[in-house]
């Protein structure tokens, strides 16, 4: 057993979690509309996916990430059109930070299934921690020293979605109204251009 491993993918986990993408716009957005716990829930789900990801890459399920590469275009174009029917959500939402009262958002299960749902929809991803692994020599090891990457990949994901919304949950009651309408739109309409980039790749339209 390697201890070390566990270091090594936290820091894979953090840098991974911090890259910009609408997974990204969409925690922060959750985050400002629902409050904090709202948007660790979420970032919580981005997590578990990095950790399942992370594990068919770590424990050389070769079988399973070959399926799920084979599926990326379906799953590329159920992940875009979910992007696309959050947008809209998100263009039309009430302008308003009232929504962390717990009955006035939605189900804390239900933000950590939709986000892990999403995450899970980018296969290539497979190839990512893949092509880490093995540039970092990760790959290869004993099973508890995959065990232990996988666990910090987790935990370094989880870091990074905990230290995001703790800074965006400081700063959301300092928005008004109308700044978050603007937030609301500018981000749904982003968010609405991953979906359908997402839609188009997954048909081989350009």
């Amino acid at each position: 057993m390697d201890p070390t491993f566990l270091v090594r993918g936290l820091a894979v986990g953090f840098a991974i979690a911090a890259a910009v993408g609408p997974i990204s716009l969409l925690t922060i957005r959750r985050t400002i509309a629902h409050g904090r716990l709202y948007g660790l829930v979420s970032g919580l789900g981005v997590a578990l996916a990095d950790a399942t990801y992370g594990a068919v890459a770590a424990f050389g399920l070769t079988a399973i990430a070959a399926v799920l590469i084979g599926a990326r275009a379906g799953l590329a174009l159920v992940g875009g059109a979910f992007l696309v029917w959050l947008a809209i959500r998100t263009i039309r939402a009430e302008a308003t930070v009232e929504a962390a009262d717990p009955a006035g958002r939605p189900g804390l299960l239900g933000a950590f299934l939709s986000i892990y749902g999403l995450t899970m929809t980018n296969p290539t991803t497979i190839l990512s921690f893949a092509g880490i692994f093995a540039g970092l020599d990760l790959a290869g090891g004993t099973g508890i020293d995959a065990a232990l990457l996988v666990t910090g990949v987790f935990l370094g994901s989880t870091l990074w979605w905990a230290l995001l919304t703790a800074a965006v949950g400081r700063l959301r009651r300092r928005f008004t109204p109308r700044a978050l309408a603007w937030i609301n739109r500018v981000s749904g309409t982003v968010l609405l251009a991953f979906g359908v980039v997402a839609i188009l790749a997954a048909l081989g339209v350009g």
